[in-house]
């Protein structure tokens, strides 16, 4: 099995497993505790990451970090901390797992914007997906419900959707800065200049998000350091997550990482029943997994 995609598929599982616990989070932690608690309690985990590769291949970081890689790490830390905050929040109107289905519409958006900004073509194969993916978002909004034509417009704007559509855009624009960062590190090995951009990006979003934690919430800045027993898994699978996220990055084009990661809303059902305890009904599971074939049809027409 290629590198890159063992990195993707335990990026996926890494990911939902650190979402579920960041959900229970919110009990203690407002969305922006939360968030801080994924990039704070992850710098450690990073820095052993990155000690421990080292001494595997018996090489060091780069040594110089230049304006091009700080500029591109701070605007993927920055969007990834908006896309964070969104999908937390995206959980409240409906649930664990159709707030993360709704995210889901990152790749869909993604081929969208590449056509709009890049002029990039999209194959007839990427406009079915993209119908699809449309179809899955409308469904898991309406299911179970008859509705008019006004009751529809307004359950397609409901909060969850909004939000979950605004992590997905958060999440495709920190998948291009980062391995923008990733290339502007002068280094031949691709996993080591993951990881590097990684501790990087970490200590950048626990400066910006802890900054704006203390100046709003100070409350919840100190509810972060007395979390810590709940908070410390929290980014250790943040971690881990993000260095095969960015692993797979910097060895594989994102498209093609994306798809594979697709596989994550399949560990998101399963964390929803049997550790969040949530009741998914039927139609809940189509209509996220009508949102998953639909970006894997997209990524399969580039």
């Amino acid at each position: 099995m290629p590198l890159w995609i063992a990195a993707t598929l335990s990026a996926a599982l890494f990911q939902t497993w650190r979402t579920a616990l960041q959900q229970r989070l919110r009990g203690q932690l407002s969305v922006n505790g939360a968030g801080v608690v994924r990039y704070l309690y992850g710098i450690p985990f990073g820095l052993i990451l990155l000690g421990g590769y080292c001494l595997l291949i018996g090489d060091a970081p780069p040594a110089i970090l230049g304006w091009g890689f700080l500029l591109y790490a701070a605007l993927g830390g920055l969007t990834q901390i908006i896309g964070t905050n969104l999908l937390i929040m995206s959980f409240g109107p409906r649930g664990f797992a159709v707030g993360t289905a709704y995210s889901k519409t990152e790749a869909v958006q993604g081929a969208i914007l590449a056509l709009v900004l890049l002029g990039e073509r999209i194959s007839l194969l990427s406009t079915l997906g993209i119908v699809v993916g449309v179809c899955g978002v409308l469904y898991l909004s309406l299911a179970g419900r008859n509705m008019t034509g006004r009751e529809l417009l307004r359950a397609t704007v409901q909060p969850a959707a909004l939000c979950g559509f605004g992590a997905g855009t958060g999440f495709a624009v920190t998948a291009i800065f980062i391995k923008s960062a990733n290339l502007e590190l002068d280094h031949p090995d691709a996993v080591l200049r993951a990881i590097t951009t990684l501790c990087v990006a970490n200590a950048m979003q626990t400066v910006m998000q802890g900054a704006w934690l203390a100046w709003k919430e100070p409350e919840q800045f100190r509810a972060v350091f007395r979390t810590w027993r709940d908070s410390f898994p929290v980014g250790a699978l943040s971690a881990c997550g993000s260095a095969c996220w960015f692993t797979g990055f910097a060895l594989a084009p994102v498209a093609m990482v994306r798809a594979v990661g697709q596989t994550e809303i399949l560990f998101t059902l399963l964390f929803s029943r049997f550790y969040l305890k949530e009741s998914l009904k039927r139609q809940e599971v189509l209509g996220a997994l009508g949102i998953v074939a639909g970006v894997v049809l997209v990524l399969l027409g580039r």
